[in-house]
């Protein structure tokens, strides 16, 4: 709805005259103050209270608005939980820069506000949290002196009270008026963002738009968990300094939201109405419980029992059949195991460096009610996914998001259980430019020493070092018609006998199923299918797979750090 539909008017020319004649001009209908505003991005009216009602978001074009900072404390908080931190603190002048104070003091008027971020604690779902929220009103949330002293103390109250930290980032960056101070604010803000991150504690960046210059270079990109809300502007160089420098018009959605989960940058978009739940169950998994939530095996008893009872198979297939049965089109991938065997899972995105790479799924799951770390190497079902997942063929970024992953499990002391099923990494012109070979090799380096539980499970192909970026584990299991192998029967016929014809007599030679690897001692446990498996049919699973996981985290968890990784390193040590 434009404005000139809004009201009824009748037009009247300049030289109209009443019935006194006298000479009047027509004047157009007004808007009470405060009643309406135009959408910046659609140009429609629209209600002021109507867009509050609607988490200030255009009912037209779901264009969103920006928030003052109390309002969006108020989106997130628990009723009567937030208590304000560092009011009042007073922005100085250093450079004695003309008309700055100024246009301090007639911001501080008209906002409300004393400068351009509050901060305090508040509690969401419970959870007792630290908060810090930009406010664009204000200088366009410009880093100042006083706004990164008060978002440092903010990290700071948190490490020393060992809580979370949320900060909603919005920004134009550094704030010029202050110079080199303003940017001096980006290496104090990171500084104790690390100390914050050294003590395990858990930090959310939430960017909004825009959020741009220093302030992304500093403390809104360094999160654990970055989330963005829809078409929000996040980039260093703003789009109008990088088209005057290139000389070129930028692409349609250049530094959007949505550009930056598809080049790796943060782990989820969040609509606003879903923030609240989303922040709360991210808390959730991060809360350090002394109680151990894990409800299935009480007994050693019971854990032997789990533990030996797939220990053998009575093989009278082929190799060839089981490369078949591992290859077949109806088998389950790695996300039917999530959905099977896991609940609250959330997907986190991203190499943090240059891409997501479709080809892993990776994120955060409750197994009775312990957080773990979930990775699984995704092929998809059917052509269309397929494709859009490369047939599960991992790139250089999908190892590194999953190295990502790992380390943060770390951080925070969750197991990492790894569902493997590829062919082999991908080969390609751009694998090799994005050093698909180092990426794998730090995925083995750091996962030898990984101080925390890891579980691997072969669910389909396991080709080469493809799959072994995923499989350096405490235990390694495999499904009963799974396969493991050097590479691919077509590759190994091909290399040796110059014919991948001869791939059936290949798979013989290889030494792939699971029975042959449990024989060579580089497996732990097989994984009895009663029929080849089918998304139909694998609810079969569920028991004795939630058993045997199970009992493996009472195993694992009860090691020291030390014992974890001596265990793992003597694993591989002794094949």
């Amino acid at each position: 709805m434009k404005f000139k539909h809004m009201f009824k008017r009748t037009a009247v020319k300049n030289d109209a005259v009443n019935e006194k004649k006298t000479r009047f001009s027509a004047r157009k209908p007004e808007v009470p103050d405060g009643l309406m505003k135009k959408c910046n991005a659609c140009k429609t009216a629209v209600f002021v209270e109507e867009v509050k009602q609607n988490n200030y978001i255009c009912p037209h074009c779901q264009n969103y608005f920006r928030m003052h900072a109390y309002r969006r404390i108020q989106m997130i908080a628990d009723p009567d939980s937030f208590e304000e931190w560092d009011k009042g603190l007073q922005t100085r002048n250093p450079l004695q820069f003309k008309g700055y104070e100024e246009k301090l003091d007639k911001l501080k008027e008209k906002t409300g506000l004393d400068e351009a971020v509050v901060t305090g604690k508040l509690n969401i779902n419970g959870i007792p949290t630290v908060v810090a929220v930009c406010d664009g009103r204000f200088m366009m949330a410009s880093m100042g002196e006083v706004v990164g002293e008060k978002i440092t103390r903010a990290v700071e109250k948190a490490t020393e009270e060992k809580l979370p930290i949320i900060i909603f980032a919005c920004s134009g960056g550094a704030r010029m008026q202050e110079g080199i101070v303003s940017l001096m604010q980006m290496a104090k803000t990171s500084a104790a963002l690390k100390r914050h991150s050294d003590e395990g504690l858990l930090y959310i960046s939430v960017l909004t738009d825009p959020t741009t210059g220093g302030v992304t270079a500093s403390f809104a990109m360094l999160g654990d968990i970055i989330l963005a809300e829809p078409g929000a502007l996040i980039g260093f160089a703003g789009p109008r300094v990088i088209e005057q420098t290139i000389g070129q018009k930028l692409p349609e959605g250049f530094q959007r939201s949505e550009f930056l989960l598809e080049h790796g940058f943060i782990d989820a978009i969040v609509e606003r109405k879903e923030m609240r739940s989303t922040l709360s169950k991210i808390l959730d998994m991060h809360i350090t419980k002394t109680e151990d939530n894990t409800e299935f095996v009480e007994n050693k008893e019971q854990m032997q029992t789990a533990v030996e009872n797939d220990l053998e198979c009575q093989d009278k297939m082929s190799a060839w059949d089981h490369v078949q049965l591992a290859r077949d089109k109806n088998r389950p991938t790695g996300k039917d195991y999530i959905q099977l065997l896991f609940s609250d899972f959330m997907e986190m995105h991203g190499d943090r460096l240059y891409r997501d790479d479709p080809a892993v799924i990776g994120g955060v799951a409750k197994f009775y009610g312990e957080p773990v770390t979930i990775l699984v190497q995704e092929k998809g079902h059917g052509t269309k996914e397929n494709i859009a997942h490369r047939f599960g063929m991992v790139s250089p970024e999908g190892y590194r998001k999953s190295l990502r992953l790992m380390k943060q499990a770390e951080k925070f002391n969750r197991p990492v259980i790894c569902f493997v099923d590829t062919p082999g990494a991908f080969c390609g012109l751009e694998a090799e430019e994005n050093g698909q070979g180092e990426a794998i090799a730090r995925n083995l380096y750091e996962l030898s020493g990984l101080k925390v539980p890891v579980l691997s499970v072969v669910i389909g192909e396991g080709g080469s070092g493809g799959a072994l970026a995923f499989a350096v584990a405490d235990e390694v299991w495999m499904m009963e018609h799974a396969i493991y192998s050097i590479l691919s029967p077509e590759g190994f016929a091909s290399i040796l006998w110059k014919d991948s014809k001869r791939a059936k007599e290949a798979a013989d030679v290889m030494k792939m199923t699971a029975q042959d690897l449990k024989d060579l001692g580089i497996i732990e446990q097989i994984i009895r299918e009663e029929e080849p498996l089918t998304r139909e049919n694998m609810m079969q699973l569920k028991d004795n797979m939630n058993e045997k996981i199970n009992c493996f985290l009472k195993k694992y968890k009860a090691l020291s750090k030390q014992e974890l990784v001596q265990h793992r390193y003597k694993r591989f040590r002794n094949i």
